[in-house]
């Protein structure tokens, strides 16, 4: 077992990663002296088939236990559902001293993590992660829905108590789950720990093989990143938004070519390799991109932008980039492998990168 406390200006708590960790939430209320009122679990409907029961059956006590179900993929993150999942947690009867368990994946803590964060004005959550990609989202508070417009541009800022992350639950991911949460484990080697990027490519040039030991120091040193940032800067006002390398591509990617189309991660991927590109127009520096981009093919990533979205198109919604300031693009750059900054960029010079990349596809 790994336990990896998170510290911001407002709260204090745990990062447990323990194999069957599912199965024993309601001692770990008990140990934390946590008494809910009621406990609402929100899940999808796959996740739903494989760990409901597991969580259910584990949580003891003398406080009434819902669930909400709702379908499982990005799409999910709407208006539509946020609202549903109110609806449900009024009629339940939910009160202030309610539980949200958000069991799932990145979507599922989000969404659940914005219900709660609203609910009430706010109402306390466990985030239960069963995704890799989750390993980053469930840290840090950051809770949102999506609109046709842009990714994650409804949210709020709202810590849980605790993350409970159960590496058992990685076992049942299919290949392509397992590159989108992967992206994100690479990137924070890519912005601020170098050592851990080379420990990433020495040890896993094949992701089904990261298992047992491998996969608990990978969850342990990716988290670890975060914990750090999310302890210096908890809302995304300097030090964190670096969090975001690959991002500002990679969500355009997504919100173009709908959502669910592509892994969050495998978007990400390809807004990382454009991201050091820009970094090397825009620098003058070199950075190991051929290197990269193989290593990425290996693991099984698209590095190419999907032919079917225009440039015009693509730099449109990356100006719509939460880091955008008056319209004005700003990017995660590195100056070098583990050392990251923002910055602004040139929308025409931005153009021109896309239009390249194009051509040499």
């Amino acid at each position: 077992m790994t336990t990896l406390p998170i510290q911001t200006s407002s709260k204090t708590y745990d990062v447990v990663i323990k194999e069957g960790v599912r199965k024993t939430i309601g001692h770990y209320l008990q140990e934390k002296k946590i008494k809910p009122s009621s406990v609402l679990i929100i899940t999808d409907d796959v996740v739903a088939k494989r760990y409901l029961a597991d969580v259910k059956e584990g949580l003891i006590g003398s406080y009434p236990v819902y669930e909400a179900i709702v379908p499982s993929g990005e799409a999910t993150k709407s208006f539509k559902y946020f609202d549903e999942l109110l609806t449900r947690a009024l009629e339940k009867s939910l009160d202030r001293k309610s539980l949200i368990i958000a069991l799932g994946g990145g979507v599922i803590g989000d969404l659940a993590g914005f219900v709660a964060a609203t609910f009430m004005r706010g109402i306390p959550f466990i985030q239960v992660p069963t995704t890799l990609l989750a390993h980053d989202s469930s840290v840090g508070g950051k809770v949102a829905i999506n609109h046709p417009l842009g990714k994650n541009m409804i949210g709020a800022f709202h810590q849980p108590e605790a993350v409970l992350y159960d590496p058992e639950t990685l076992s049942s991911l299919p290949e392509k789950e397992w590159r989108s949460g992967f992206a994100e484990v690479m990137k924070h080697g890519f912005i601020c720990d170098k050592s851990f990027l080379s420990w990433l490519q020495e040890q896993i040039d094949d992701l089904q093989s990261v298992k047992g030991a491998v996969a608990e120091e990978m969850l342990a040193r990716s988290i670890g990143v975060k914990a750090a940032i999310v302890a210096e800067d908890e809302k995304e006002t300097g030090l964190r938004a670096l969090l975001n390398f690959g991002h500002t591509l990679g969500h355009a990617i997504e919100a173009n070519l709908g959502y669910g189309e592509m892994t969050h991660g495998e978007a990400v991927v390809i807004g990382m390799l454009f991201a050091m590109r820009v970094s090397e127009d825009r620098l003058a520096v070199r950075l190991p991109i051929q290197e990269t981009e193989l290593w990425f093919r290996g693991l099984g990533y698209e590095t190419t932008i999907p032919k079917q979205l225009s440039s015009e198109r693509l730099v449109e919604t990356m100006k719509k980039d939460k880091k955008a300031e008056a319209g004005t693009l700003r990017m995660v750059l590195l100056k070098e492998v583990g050392e990251a900054f923002v910055d602004s960029v040139d929308e025409t010079r931005i153009y021109e990168l896309l239009d390249k990349l194009r051509k040499e596809a």
